[in-house]
């Protein structure tokens, strides 16, 4: 078997999966549709071969043999049948769109489940403005799969075979000029499809990123303003559009090569038709009835063979888009709960790293961490860039799993417990928040779903933003731009702050919750922190050293390590100390201590690094 033979069969088995799954995930899901739509399709294909037979009646009964008698019956005939064609049609396009809308809401709602269960590896590997174009290109391919085969099977088909039978029965002799049209257009059919298949997924890729590169543009239009982008990044996206637009048309040109080579074929099959019915009716002189029902079928008829020509351009459209889907459905989580993980309880939040080992991918960042955060109490974490600081929370709160060690909570090593409990039982303050569309108080209830509106606004006050929030032009109620476009960072940050406290959880973690503040509002929000904290351990990745001068423990990394650890008297009295060099190149206690930008890969989330 040669390589061109293995990779058609290749394909073909892929087709069937597919389409077989399509149908096993559907049909008995919408069976109760398709049972009223199906039988309004047959309908609509018996009502059209009705109408076919009598034109003969017409023709002959009628103008041929004048028959009065017959003129209201038959006309009575014509009109029923096409007022049952009327109604079947629009039941079955009605419920056909309700079963399309239906598989399309079902499949973005199982898109998005899929999305919240992979791992931060998933996105650090798709770039999230390409992924969102590509699943909204795509999700309409299950839908446009399912929808051609069962029209296909419903209605073209039928319509097809009983138009075949009306013309068989009106005149067998005929119809053999009728049956010519389909040898010819199936070899079309065949090789149009072999050079669709790798366009189209090159078109959905080209577009995916074309609609990625757009909205990357504009989340991040501050900072094309401020650098002065606007041109190179309209060379990129111009580049984009042009490939786009130049598959598009290669595609429009492909598909449509068949319309041409269609009609020709039809032509010829048609006009045969007419001069031998012509040639009989002039040396015969046959009454022309029968031939006008045939013309009638064959032109009924030339709709469902144009559509059925197209199936198979359509359906290897709606089988890339499908196939797209699938295989982000089909990813499996690298993290998962463990084989029988339980809840996690949470009596007084202690964690202690135990010889923790973590590296991303081949890179080491963590070479056997080991320190105890006591439970109600602060523990501060300082390092230079790189030291691995931010990883530390990463892996509390399980967002990537250890190579080797321990992390326990109140004992319970973290990787024996679900991952849901777990992040219930921490609440978590970026460094730079992110806000979701919605009120100021929803934003602020994502903490805790079921918090009442009382300590929304309670949380609110005890991180400075109550103030603020109150002079929106709907208070709590107010919609919040992309991002909290709307907000100053320092108002993003005390929202953030705000849904940490409203959490209630044992164990608070803050990467430099204040760095986003100005003095005034830093000196209150860390006031209300210092209340949030009393009674939760509290895990803080320090950038400012009045964030960490009263804090009860205070770790200090270096390349992956601890090196240091005491409170902050202690820490500076240590000749050459790691903790001293950093309080002494700071200058002055509100000065920043260091450059905490840490370029790990978890970074591009916000979460961890």
């Amino acid at each position: 078997m040669d390589g061109q033979t293995k990779k058609k069969k290749i394909d073909m088995n892929e087709a069937r999966r597919v389409i077989g799954r399509v149908l096993r995930e559907n049909l008995y899901e919408q069976r109760g549709s398709y049972a009223v739509a199906v039988p309004a399709m047959l309908a609509t294909a018996g009502a059209m071969a009705f109408v076919a037979i009598i034109f003969r009646d017409v023709i002959n009964k009628i103008y041929y043999e004048q028959r009065a008698d017959l003129i209201i019956p038959i006309s009575l005939g014509v009109l029923a049948a096409f007022i049952i064609r009327g109604v079947a049609t629009y039941i079955y396009s009605v419920y056909m769109a309700k079963i399309g809308n239906n598989i399309v809401a079902r499949y973005q709602r199982r898109i998005f489940d899929q999305l919240m269960r992979l791992g931060l590896d998933f996105y650090h590997d798709n770039r999230s403005a390409q992924l969102a174009a590509r699943i909204n290109q795509n999700i309409s391919g299950v839908r446009d799969l399912l929808q051609l085969i069962v029209t296909t099977v419903g209605k073209d088909i039928p319509t097809l075979v009983s138009m075949v039978g009306s013309m068989i029965y009106l005149d067998p002799v005929l119809s053999l000029f009728a049956l010519l049209i389909g040898p010819p257009v199936l070899l079309t059919v065949r090789y149009l499809t072999k050079r669709l298949r790798s366009i189209h997924r090159e078109s959905v890729t080209l577009n995916s990123h074309l609609l990625g590169a757009m909205q990357e543009a504009t989340q991040g239009i501050t900072i094309v303003k401020a650098f002065t982008m606007e041109e190179q990044l309209r060379g990129k996206v111009t580049t984009l559009i042009n490939r786009a637009e130049e598959r598009s048309n290669k595609i429009a040109r492909v598909e449509e090569r068949l319309t041409p080579i269609t009609d020709l074929i039809a032509g010829l099959a048609i006009a045969s038709m007419i001069a031998y019915t012509g040639y009989r009716a002039v040396l015969n002189a046959e009454p022309p009835g029968a031939m006008f029902g045939f013309m009638t079928a064959v032109l009924l008829a030339y709709d469902p063979v144009r559509r059925l020509a197209r199936v198979q351009v359509g359906l290897e459209r709606a089988l890339v888009n499908a196939r797209m889907i699938y295989e982000i459905l089909d990813i499996e989580p690298r993290q998962a709960d463990s084989i029988g993980a339980v809840p996690i309880t949470v009596p007084s939040g202690e964690v202690k790293f135990d010889n923790v080992r973590f590296s991303y991918g081949e890179i080491p960042v963590l070479h056997g961490i080991s320190f105890t955060a006591e439970a109600g109490k602060s523990t501060a974490i300082v390092g230079a860039s790189g030291a691995g600081k931010s990883t530390l929370f990463g892996l509390v709160e399980r967002f990537y799993d250890i190579d080797g060690g321990r992390i326990l909570i109140d004992g319970q090593d973290i990787a024996h417990v679900s991952k849901r409990s777990l992040r219930q039982s921490i609440a978590y303050v970026s460094q730079q928040p992110y806000l979701f569309e919605g009120t100021i108080a929803d934003n602020i209830r994502y903490g805790r779903p079921d918090a009442t509106d009382d300590e929304v606004i309670e949380a609110a006050k005890l991180a400075n933003a109550d103030e603020f929030i109150r002079r929106q032009p709907q208070g709590y109620g107010t919609e919040i731009g992309e991002n909290g476009a709307n907000l100053s960072g320092g108002q993003r940050q005390r929202l953030s702050i705000a849904r940490a406290i409203v959490r209630n959880a044992s164990i608070l973690l803050l990467d430099e919750a204040t760095s986003a503040l100005d003095n005034e509002s830093e000196k209150r929000v860390q006031q209300a922190l210092d209340y949030v904290m009393r009674g939760r351990t509290t895990i803080v990745i320090a950038h400012r050293l009045s964030t960490i001068v009263n804090a009860d423990r205070i770790v200090v990394m270096e390349a992956g390590r601890v090196v240091e650890e005491g409170v902050h008297a202690s820490l500076l009295a240590i000749p050459n100390g790691v903790y001293a060099r950093f309080y002494q190149l700071q200058g002055k206690e509100e000065s920043p201590i260091i450059d905490d930008t840490e370029l790990q890969p978890a970074e591009i989330t916000g979460t961890a690094t």
